[in-house]
């Protein structure tokens, strides 16, 4: 924890080990399904806890992000949708830049905004290439961002997309195909993608099943975000973490 979040990823990535976050959205928790959920991960040996969303309308970022911190040593990273959605009390915020969109305002407007804010709130700072990927249904993500996700069969744009990010000097590239998404990003343009980047690589969106999570990692994800899916059934947090944490280190 002392070196930083953005440390532990990037020693992670080195290693060949593979991690599992759980994206936790502030207007979907309350004190009762937090603690159970905290609970579960802690159990399911959780890499980190992601919070946020692309429209949080409550007032609970601070308050959730205090209850995991009361509760278990699991790292938290804030995912914001918003300038608002900054909390002191996390560990790192991944302060994301939409790349794959041509929309200026989230690709630096918002940022030139927030500026002040952030920087004061101490947090660890995580630049972070934000891609949305088409997942064959409209998300809040792609509505807010009032953004063409990147198609889905299209790897050659996503690829040379990760690449400008990272010559842009984003640390982290997310590819995301947005919560509720019919299908989840496919293994090739994860492939494709891994191949040609050298910062770790999260992949978010669709993932509903312990299976397509191992595959993912398999195809050069680095760190895997689940959050939609234990929403509705969180005794996955279980079978997720294990699936990840069982794809064989690269030597």
């Amino acid at each position: 924890m002392i070196k930083g979040i953005y440390h532990s990823l990037a020693e992670r990535k080195r290693q060949g080990k593979k991690s599992f976050a759980v994206l936790i959205d502030p207007d979907k928790a309350n004190d009762q399904n937090m603690e159970q959920l905290i609970m579960l991960a802690v159990e399911a040996r959780v890499d980190y806890l992601l919070v946020g969303g692309s429209l949080v309308v409550s007032n609970y970022v601070d308050e959730c992000v205090q209850l995991i911190k009361k509760n278990c040593n699991i790292p938290v990273i804030l995912f914001p949708g918003s300038p608002s959605q900054v909390s002191k009390y996390a560990d790192a915020l991944l302060y994301l830049s939409l790349i794959s969109g041509r929309n200026a305002d989230l690709l630096i407007g918002q940022h030139v905004v927030s500026a002040p804010a952030v920087k004061q709130s101490g947090l660890e700072i995580i630049p972070t290439g934000y891609m949305v990927i088409d997942g064959g249904a409209p998300t809040t993500v792609s509505y807010i961002s009032n953004a063409t996700p990147i198609p889905a069969d299209k790897n050659e744009i996503a690829v040379c997309t990760a690449m400008a990010g990272e010559m842009l000097g984003m640390k982290l590239i997310y590819m995301d195909a947005g919560s509720g998404a019919k299908r989840a990003i496919t293994e090739d343009m994860i492939a494709k993608v891994a191949a040609m980047i050298e910062v770790p690589l999260i992949i978010g969106g669709g993932i509903l099943e312990p299976e397509k999570a191992y595959l993912n990692c398999k195809a050069g994800a680095d760190l895997i975000v689940v959050g939609n899916a234990i929403e509705k059934n969180a005794s996955l947090i279980k079978e997720m973490a294990a699936a990840v944490h069982s794809v064989p280190v690269a030597v």
